[in-house]
């Protein structure tokens, strides 16, 4: 086949995917509200009408106004310039611990399912070890030997993640090795690392990516929680989490710091968890038809 003609057949069934999730009205939605994030976080130079540290103590814990559109913090920060660039601090966090976590259960998984069953069985019982460690009291430890920074938060993250995509990746590598096309290349005389790149990660594209899309909000949730205990992201940089212990401070003062940097982690939560209910329903429509 011309590469022209095989990449328009690949690319066929990824449209087929998308169109089902925007058919969605839950998918489009929630798609549509993360690719706003995105843009927001991308381009929050241009975005934020506000330096988000820039002080002014004149200004200090003032509600909504046509200048302030959200109001400003205890220091006179404007707060949506903050809650903009908190966006960018959020899916910074999100997408290097979860993609790192990613690389490294998808390297695990495949070398425990390929792998000799000695070292299938090391991998599981040091997977499993992880898994059972308490998130929180594992990111405290990690934090006061390092110190609270971005390097850290990610670091915890990374090892916290990893253990769920190691079982999928693994257990999908258990299933499909004794599959006919599989056992075929290896009497063609494919190495594992080919069996593993060129065959086997095509079929775990679509588990993956569902539990990446799940995942996103629980790494969000980590971010928000440290840097609320200040144990993540430091001032004066900018984190929803760390936005919310300042507004919690000022509460009865100013109550729409809190409440205004509450909401974002709201709306990604949900966002994210309906975009991988609907992804996943899109790439597997019986199974979908089948729940309804």
């Amino acid at each position: 086949m011309p590469p022209a003609k095989a990449r328009r057949a690949k690319a066929r069934p990824a449209a087929a995917i998308l169109g089902r999730l925007l058919k969605n009205p839950v998918g489009a939605t929630s798609l549509s509200f993360i690719v706003v994030m995105f843009l927001a976080a991308i381009f929050a130079p241009l975005v934020a009408p506000y330096d988000p540290i820039a002080i002014s103590p004149l200004e200090r814990m003032q509600g909504p106004s046509l200048a302030h559109w959200l109001g400003t913090d205890q220091l006179g920060r404007d707060v949506l310039s903050r809650i903009i660039y908190g966006t960018r601090t959020a899916m910074r966090v999100a997408l290097s611990g979860t993609f790192g976590a990613l690389a490294v259960g998808i390297a695990l998984g495949m070398i425990s399912g390929l792998g000799p069953k000695w070292l299938d069985s090391l991998l599981v019982l040091l997977n499993d070890s992880l898994k059972a460690l308490p998130l929180v009291l594992f990111a405290l430890a990690l934090v006061s030997i390092y110190g609270p920074s971005m390097v850290t938060l990610i670091t915890v993250i990374t090892i916290s993640m990893a253990p769920g995509y190691f079982r999928v990746v693994r257990n999908q590598v258990l299933v499909l090795r004794n599959a006919d096309y599989i056992i075929a290349a290896q009497a063609m005389g494919a190495s594992k690392l080919r069996l593993g790149v060129t065959h086997l990660l095509p079929n775990l594209i679509g588990p993956i990516l569902v539990l990446v899309a799940m995942d996103i909000p629980a790494v969000i949730g980590i971010e928000s929680g440290l840097s609320f205990l200040g144990q993540g992201v430091q001032p004066p940089e900018a984190s929803w989490g760390t936005m919310l212990s300042e507004g919690y401070a000022y509460l009865r003062q100013a109550p729409h710091i809190a409440m205004t940097a509450g909401l974002p982690i709201i709306f990604a939560t949900i966002a994210f968890t309906f975009f991988g209910e609907s992804l996943r329903d899109a790439l597997d429509p019986k199974a979908a038809g089948g729940r309804k």
